[in-house]
Protein backbone atom coordinates (compact mmCIF):
# COMPACT_ATOMS: atom_id res chain seq x y z
CA UNK A 1 0.00 0.00 0.00
CA UNK A 2 1.65 3.37 -1.27
CA UNK A 3 1.21 6.26 1.40
CA UNK A 4 1.26 10.10 1.01
CA UNK A 5 1.06 12.72 3.88
CA UNK A 6 -0.60 16.32 3.25
CA UNK A 7 0.07 19.07 4.81
CA UNK A 8 -2.73 21.60 4.86
CA UNK A 9 -5.32 18.99 4.77
CA UNK A 10 -8.06 20.36 6.83
CA UNK A 11 -9.56 22.13 4.10
CA UNK A 12 -9.41 23.05 0.54
CA UNK A 13 -7.27 21.53 -2.03
CA UNK A 14 -5.58 19.65 1.08
CA UNK A 15 -8.91 18.08 2.03
CA UNK A 16 -9.85 17.09 -2.01
CA UNK A 17 -6.58 15.47 -2.26
CA UNK A 18 -6.50 13.42 0.62
CA UNK A 19 -10.45 11.96 0.05
CA UNK A 20 -9.14 11.26 -3.24
CA UNK A 21 -6.29 9.45 -2.09
CA UNK A 22 -8.14 7.27 0.53
CA UNK A 23 -10.82 6.41 -2.38
CA UNK A 24 -7.77 5.42 -4.60
CA UNK A 25 -6.49 2.72 -1.44
CA UNK A 26 -3.66 4.89 -0.51
CA UNK A 27 -2.57 5.07 3.78
CA UNK A 28 -2.80 8.90 3.58
CA UNK A 29 -1.56 11.07 6.78
CA UNK A 30 -3.81 14.43 7.41
CA UNK A 31 -1.98 17.22 8.91
CA UNK A 32 -3.55 20.66 9.62
CA UNK A 33 -3.79 22.69 13.03
CA UNK A 34 -7.40 22.16 13.31
CA UNK A 35 -7.97 17.77 14.77
CA UNK A 36 -12.33 18.26 14.71
CA UNK A 37 -11.73 19.16 10.72
CA UNK A 38 -8.86 16.89 9.98
CA UNK A 39 -11.44 14.27 11.13
CA UNK A 40 -14.18 15.45 9.36
CA UNK A 41 -11.86 15.59 6.37
CA UNK A 42 -10.99 11.68 7.38
CA UNK A 43 -14.70 10.89 8.22
CA UNK A 44 -13.75 7.49 9.96
CA UNK A 45 -11.50 6.03 6.70
CA UNK A 46 -9.54 2.88 8.29
CA UNK A 47 -6.30 4.22 5.89
CA UNK A 48 -6.57 7.93 7.00
CA UNK A 49 -3.80 9.29 10.09
CA UNK A 50 -4.85 11.87 11.65
CA UNK A 51 -1.93 14.26 12.39
CA UNK A 52 -2.68 17.96 14.41
CA UNK A 53 0.49 19.74 13.97
CA UNK A 54 1.66 22.87 12.93
CA UNK A 55 3.88 23.48 9.99
CA UNK A 56 5.44 26.07 11.32
CA UNK A 57 6.82 24.46 14.50
CA UNK A 58 9.91 22.31 13.68
CA UNK A 59 8.96 19.78 16.98
CA UNK A 60 5.77 19.79 15.90
CA UNK A 61 6.33 18.35 12.14
CA UNK A 62 8.97 16.22 13.55
CA UNK A 63 6.58 14.46 15.57
CA UNK A 64 3.61 14.02 12.93
CA UNK A 65 6.56 12.79 10.92
CA UNK A 66 7.57 10.29 13.07
CA UNK A 67 4.09 9.10 13.99
CA UNK A 68 3.26 9.03 10.05
CA UNK A 69 6.65 6.78 9.50
CA UNK A 70 5.12 4.28 12.39
CA UNK A 71 2.88 2.42 9.95
CA UNK A 72 5.40 2.56 7.24
CA UNK A 73 7.57 4.29 4.87
CA UNK A 74 6.63 7.74 3.57
CA UNK A 75 6.13 7.47 -0.22
CA UNK A 76 4.95 10.32 -0.79
CA UNK A 77 4.68 14.40 0.72
CA UNK A 78 2.17 16.56 -1.00
CA UNK A 79 3.82 19.74 0.63
CA UNK A 80 0.53 22.00 0.60
CA UNK A 81 0.08 24.30 3.73
CA UNK A 82 -0.76 27.66 2.76
CA UNK A 83 -2.19 31.25 3.28
CA UNK A 84 -3.35 33.88 1.53
CA UNK A 85 -3.31 36.96 3.47
CA UNK A 86 -5.60 40.07 3.13
CA UNK A 87 -5.30 41.78 -0.32
CA UNK A 88 -3.45 45.09 -0.07
CA UNK A 89 0.17 46.79 -2.16
CA UNK A 90 3.18 46.50 0.15
CA UNK A 91 2.99 49.89 1.98
CA UNK A 92 -0.53 49.39 3.18
CA UNK A 93 0.52 45.31 3.99
CA UNK A 94 1.15 44.88 8.06
CA UNK A 95 4.48 43.30 8.98
CA UNK A 96 2.56 40.75 10.87
CA UNK A 97 0.93 39.26 7.79
CA UNK A 98 4.12 39.22 6.12
CA UNK A 99 5.83 37.13 8.62
CA UNK A 100 2.73 34.72 9.08
CA UNK A 101 3.19 34.75 5.32
CA UNK A 102 6.39 33.27 5.41
CA UNK A 103 5.74 31.72 8.33
CA UNK A 104 3.40 29.22 6.26
CA UNK A 105 3.91 29.65 3.02
CA UNK A 106 7.53 29.38 2.92
CA UNK A 107 9.09 28.41 5.98
CA UNK A 108 6.09 25.15 6.79
CA UNK A 109 7.14 23.93 3.31
CA UNK A 110 10.59 23.97 4.40
CA UNK A 111 10.06 22.55 7.71
CA UNK A 112 7.90 19.86 5.90
CA UNK A 113 10.30 18.93 2.99
CA UNK A 114 13.12 18.76 5.30
CA UNK A 115 11.67 16.11 7.68
CA UNK A 116 9.79 13.91 4.10
CA UNK A 117 13.60 14.72 2.59
CA UNK A 118 15.62 12.69 5.83
CA UNK A 119 13.63 9.83 5.94
CA UNK A 120 12.95 9.42 2.01
CA UNK A 121 16.94 9.64 2.21
CA UNK A 122 16.67 6.67 5.21
CA UNK A 123 14.75 4.29 3.27
CA UNK A 124 15.77 5.22 -0.05
CA UNK A 125 13.82 7.08 -2.35
CA UNK A 126 10.31 8.80 -2.46
CA UNK A 127 8.67 11.95 -3.78
CA UNK A 128 7.86 15.59 -2.72
CA UNK A 129 4.96 17.29 -4.45
CA UNK A 130 5.10 21.29 -3.83
CA UNK A 131 2.19 23.14 -4.36
CA UNK A 132 3.27 26.19 -6.01
CA UNK A 133 0.50 28.54 -7.17
CA UNK A 134 0.07 30.60 -10.59
CA UNK A 135 0.89 33.44 -8.50
CA UNK A 136 4.40 31.97 -8.76
CA UNK A 137 4.70 32.58 -12.57
CA UNK A 138 2.25 35.87 -12.75
CA UNK A 139 0.76 37.69 -9.72
CA UNK A 140 -2.36 38.77 -8.53
CA UNK A 141 -3.19 42.34 -7.33
CA UNK A 142 -2.14 43.10 -3.87
CA UNK A 143 -1.12 39.81 -2.99
CA UNK A 144 2.74 40.29 -2.40
CA UNK A 145 3.34 38.12 0.67
CA UNK A 146 1.52 35.18 -1.33
CA UNK A 147 3.03 36.35 -5.02
CA UNK A 148 6.96 36.17 -2.87
CA UNK A 149 6.62 33.29 -1.04
CA UNK A 150 5.19 31.31 -3.79
CA UNK A 151 8.00 32.06 -6.14
CA UNK A 152 10.48 30.81 -3.62
CA UNK A 153 8.11 27.62 -3.33
CA UNK A 154 9.67 27.36 -7.41
CA UNK A 155 13.42 27.56 -5.88
CA UNK A 156 12.62 24.97 -3.49
CA UNK A 157 11.52 22.37 -5.95
CA UNK A 158 14.39 23.18 -8.10
CA UNK A 159 16.66 22.90 -5.22
CA UNK A 160 15.00 19.87 -3.66
CA UNK A 161 14.89 18.28 -7.10
CA UNK A 162 18.91 18.67 -7.58
CA UNK A 163 19.74 17.52 -4.25
CA UNK A 164 17.65 14.54 -4.37
CA UNK A 165 18.76 12.73 -7.53
CA UNK A 166 21.00 10.94 -6.42
CA UNK A 167 19.26 9.91 -3.34
CA UNK A 168 16.11 8.44 -5.36
CA UNK A 169 14.15 11.42 -4.24
CA UNK A 170 12.26 13.28 -7.11
CA UNK A 171 10.28 16.41 -6.18
CA UNK A 172 8.11 18.53 -8.84
CA UNK A 173 5.73 21.40 -8.47
CA UNK A 174 2.06 21.38 -9.30
CA UNK A 175 0.76 25.17 -10.30
CA UNK A 176 -3.27 25.42 -9.31
CA UNK A 177 -5.46 28.01 -10.76
CA UNK A 178 -8.41 28.81 -9.13
CA UNK A 179 -9.76 26.21 -7.95
CA UNK A 180 -13.07 26.07 -6.19
CA UNK A 181 -12.34 25.96 -2.56
CA UNK A 182 -13.62 28.25 0.00
CA UNK A 183 -10.88 31.23 -0.24
CA UNK A 184 -11.36 31.44 -4.03
CA UNK A 185 -15.07 31.54 -3.28
CA UNK A 186 -14.31 34.45 -0.95
CA UNK A 187 -12.68 36.19 -4.13
CA UNK A 188 -15.45 35.70 -6.65
CA UNK A 189 -18.03 37.20 -3.92
CA UNK A 190 -15.97 40.24 -3.46
CA UNK A 191 -15.57 40.58 -7.63
CA UNK A 192 -19.25 40.17 -7.88
CA UNK A 193 -19.52 43.43 -6.13
CA UNK A 194 -21.45 45.97 -7.49
CA UNK A 195 -21.98 44.08 -10.64
CA UNK A 196 -18.16 43.07 -11.76
CA UNK A 197 -17.65 40.19 -13.40
CA UNK A 198 -16.74 36.29 -11.11
CA UNK A 199 -13.67 34.67 -10.96
CA UNK A 200 -13.64 31.68 -13.32
CA UNK A 201 -12.96 28.86 -11.64
CA UNK A 202 -12.90 24.82 -11.74
CA UNK A 203 -13.54 21.70 -9.53
CA UNK A 204 -10.70 21.31 -6.71
CA UNK A 205 -11.06 17.62 -7.91
CA UNK A 206 -9.62 18.36 -11.02
CA UNK A 207 -6.38 19.38 -9.05
CA UNK A 208 -6.82 16.65 -6.57
CA UNK A 209 -6.65 14.03 -9.40
CA UNK A 210 -3.76 16.19 -11.00
CA UNK A 211 -1.79 15.57 -7.62
CA UNK A 212 -2.93 11.87 -8.01
CA UNK A 213 -0.69 11.56 -11.72
CA UNK A 214 2.30 12.95 -10.43
CA UNK A 215 2.05 10.98 -6.86
CA UNK A 216 1.87 7.95 -9.12
CA UNK A 217 4.72 7.78 -11.32
CA UNK A 218 7.38 5.31 -11.18
CA UNK A 219 10.44 6.49 -9.77
CA UNK A 220 12.00 7.18 -13.09
CA UNK A 221 10.03 9.79 -14.15
CA UNK A 222 8.88 13.32 -12.39
CA UNK A 223 6.70 15.70 -13.13
CA UNK A 224 9.01 19.02 -12.82
CA UNK A 225 6.59 21.43 -13.36
CA UNK A 226 2.55 21.02 -13.94
CA UNK A 227 0.07 24.02 -14.57
CA UNK A 228 -3.28 23.23 -13.78
CA UNK A 229 -5.94 26.38 -14.05
CA UNK A 230 -9.22 27.30 -14.48
CA UNK A 231 -9.47 27.68 -18.78
CA UNK A 232 -11.51 30.97 -18.75
CA UNK A 233 -8.59 32.28 -16.30
CA UNK A 234 -6.70 35.40 -18.20
CA UNK A 235 -3.30 34.02 -17.31
CA UNK A 236 -1.90 33.20 -20.75
CA UNK A 237 -1.26 37.17 -22.98
CA UNK A 238 -4.31 39.75 -22.36
CA UNK A 239 -8.08 38.71 -21.22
Amino acid sequence: MKSILITGASSGIGAATAKLFLAESWRVGLMARREEALREVADGHERAVVLPGDVTDPKSVEAVFDRFCEGGPLDVLFNNAGVFMPAAPIDRTPVRDWNEAVAVNLTGMFLAARAAFARMRAQGGGRIVNNGSISAHVPREGAVTYTVTKHAITGLTKQLSLDGRELGIACGQIDIGNARTPMLEALDAVARLDGGAGVPMMDVEDAARAVLHMASLPPEANVLTMTIMANAMPYVGRG
